[in-house]
């Protein structure tokens, strides 16, 4: 290196991404009568309570459960919510 050369050593701006695990799409269902569906919803109470009505009165067949709440990520199912649920409708609104 010249003696005017200055050498400069930068940081990647995106960061360390961290690895993650890939999985494989969840098969469709043949049919939703009878299927055990969940709204996990979050943001502006307003918009969700028209979707919810609206999904119920179009699919009557269909076992609806649902969390609101207010935070900005969906609240996660649990445990026993997993084994029991056939789907599941993340949503997320400002």
């Amino acid at each position: 290196m010249a003696k005017n050369d200055t050498a400069y050593k930068c940081l990647n701006p995106v960061g360390n991404q961290e690895p993650v695990d890939l999985s494989p799409l969840a098969k469709r269902l043949d049919k939703l009568d009878g299927k055990n569906i969940h709204l996990s919803l979050c943001g502006e109470q307003d918009i969700w309570a028209y979707l919810e009505k609206r999904l119920k009165a179009e699919y009557p067949e269909v076992n609806w459960s649902m969390k609101k709440g207010y935070t900005p990520t969906p609240i996660p199912l649990t445990e026993e919510e997993r084994k029991t649920t056939d789907a599941v409708i993340l949503g997320v609104c400002w």
